[in-house]
């Protein structure tokens, strides 16, 4: 039995759908709320669902559970309630950590490439666990992230006990079916794709950099499929070396190479409309981001990687302009 939290959200749910073909018991913990995130597992329903308020009554009596994969966060890059990111982020996580060292239970948790915060250069995204003490996030979320990174390899270092095997994947900037609850966080993808159904032109953030144009903003994009593989390659190879790991493509790509690869799946020119930064997210926005993907090929990781363009086709033909988007 595999526990998965956070499995009706973006993730957690195509997760849920890659396990449910495998026929492999699943237990989410999450909500399901009234905002239609049922949908996202609608065509994969697990054996069940555990409310997370319920959690610590049902870890009590668990059996048989294999691996939890913690999937379950405060997502938004500009959450402003830092005791309730605490409790979410970094209390639950470390809650399930000592569950599955003491059950000896495999561990796979979300880190975040927001962890990398103002890190503007290809050489500065490693995911060496040396390092990792430096990095200075510039939100909240990247900040809270960063703090339970730390406390597991402090963990590791002095020798405390540890589940069997333990992952933590820095998601880079993930795009694909079943992200439409996301609200402000839903990809750049779909949002260009809303903006061209409504018969706009997609709009960019301008450049508040002198020295980059607008639309040079730059991001590692990785269609949710990807990581996905990613996660079960960690579930099938539990000998697998336990660390910290990128989860990105290895390569970045303009904001404006998005836009103009989802104007060529629609099928309409390559216009784009700039738009000035809101204040909000001026002092937290990452201009460039680019997973070092070499420790996970190191460790034995052989998948290649959808292309942006690839990806973005798949999307769009395969779910955005089906009558059912979801997976």
């Amino acid at each position: 039995m595999i526990i998965i939290t956070g499995a009706t959200g973006f993730i957690g749910s195509c997760l849920q759908a890659k396990l449910y073909a495998l026929k492999e018991e699943t237990i989410i913990v999450d909500w399901l709320g009234d905002q239609g995130k049922w949908r996202n597992i609608a065509k994969h329903a697990p054996d069940a669902v555990i409310a997370p308020e319920a959690l610590d009554e049902f870890l009590k009596t668990a059996k048989n559970v294999t691996a939890v994969v913690h999937l379950g966060a405060i997502s938004e890059t500009t959450a402003r309630d830092g005791d309730l990111v605490w409790q979410t982020n970094v209390d639950l996580s470390m809650k399930l950590w000592k569950w599955c060292a003491e059950h000896q239970v495999r561990f796979i948790y979300a880190s975040s490439a927001a962890t990398y915060g103002g890190a503007n250069k290809a050489s500065e995204f490693t995911d060496n666990h040396s390092i990792i003490h430096q990095l200075k996030p510039l939100n909240l979320y990247g900040w809270s992230k960063q703090v339970f990174d730390m406390q597991i390899l402090k963990m590791v270092r002095n020798h405390q006990p540890t589940p069997p095997q333990w992952v933590g994947l820095k998601f880079f900037n993930v795009y694909g079916p079943n992200e439409y609850h996301k609200g402000k966080m839903i990809s750049v993808v779909k949002v260009k794709f809303d903006d061209i159904v409504q018969g706009n032109a997609p709009k960019l953030f301008k450049s508040d950099q002198t020295h980059l144009a607008d639309g040079g903003q730059a991001r590692d994009f990785i269609w949710v499929g990807d990581v996905v593989d990613m996660i079960l390659w960690f579930l099938e190879n539990p000998t697998a070396i336990s660390g910290i790991y990128n989860c990105g493509t290895g390569q970045a790509r303009t904001y404006l190479d998005l836009a103009y690869a989802v104007c060529s799946a629609m099928n309409v020119d390559k216009t784009v409309d700039f738009i000035e930064m809101p204040e909000a997210l001026k002092g937290q926005y990452q201009y460039f981001t680019q997973a070092n993907m070499d420790k996970i090929r190191k460790a034995g990781y052989t998948k290649s990687f959808t292309s942006l363009e690839d990806g973005i086709g798949q999307y769009i033909h395969d779910y955005l302009r089906k009558s059912d988007s979801y997976l």
